[in-house]
């Protein structure tokens, strides 16, 4: 009985130490969940070209004096000739201030197919507007994807473009978030699963503005 105690501490030990090594190597990410889903927020940033399928989702908000300041998106690959559905989800990557050694992400609804793109960063400072990729409704017997990518401009001036699909254009940007503040919410407007019928999955996004608490 000793035996096994002892080997389940020297185990315990060895994933703390892991646990150690990969937070001071690559940060420590946690997910935020509806946790913080009530935090106040000064303004709505929205854009005027997504599509009319689906409903707006729960929102999912950064903690107290984070901002995003990176995202990930969940895409659908071609499917050449099937049902596509190109953008399922967007995932915020929060920090508070220039530190990114402690990330929590955020993503509120999400659709249900494809992979999670590499992260992308602003190389300094946090998001503050947006520019969204939409398909317009391709009628009857078309193949809806609607949204399809999405561009991200920085406070530190970068415009940073997701690993996104190419059908559609891009529209008009979103206002900025003003004060020096940044993006610290999302809420998506999702399509749910057809059943076998054609899916267009995320149609439009808009993120919530909070006040910059950190030093810069």
């Amino acid at each position: 009985m000793m035996s096994v105690l002892m080997t389940g501490v020297c185990v315990l030990l060895s994933l703390l130490t892991v646990g150690q090594g990969s937070q001071v190597d690559k940060g420590f990410v946690s997910r935020a969940g509806v946790m913080y889903n009530s935090r106040p927020y000064s303004s709505m940033i929205t854009v005027t070209n997504g599509e009319q399928f689906g409903n707006w989702t729960w929102p999912e908000m950064c903690p107290p004096d984070y901002l995003a300041v990176g995202f990930s998106l969940r895409v659908e690959s071609m499917q050449y000739g099937l049902d596509d559905t190109a953008l399922n989800g967007i995932r915020l990557i929060c920090s508070k201030g220039e530190s990114r050694s402690f990330l929590y992400t955020v993503e509120s609804h999400t659709g249900y197919y494809g992979e999670w793109t590499e992260p992308q960063y602003c190389p300094k400072g946090h998001l503050i507007s947006f520019q969204l990729r939409v398909e317009p409704h391709q009628g009857l017997f078309g193949d809806d994807t609607a949204a399809n990518n999405i561009r991200f401009r920085c406070s530190s001036f970068p415009v940073l473009e997701g690993q996104g699909q190419s059908w559609g254009e891009y529209g008009h940007w979103s206002a900025e978030c003003t004060d020096g503040g940044g993006i610290c919410g999302i809420e998506t407007k999702m399509e749910e699963h057809q059943g076998g019928l054609d899916d267009s999955t995320m149609n439009d996004v808009r993120f919530h503005c909070c006040a910059n608490k950190s030093p810069q």
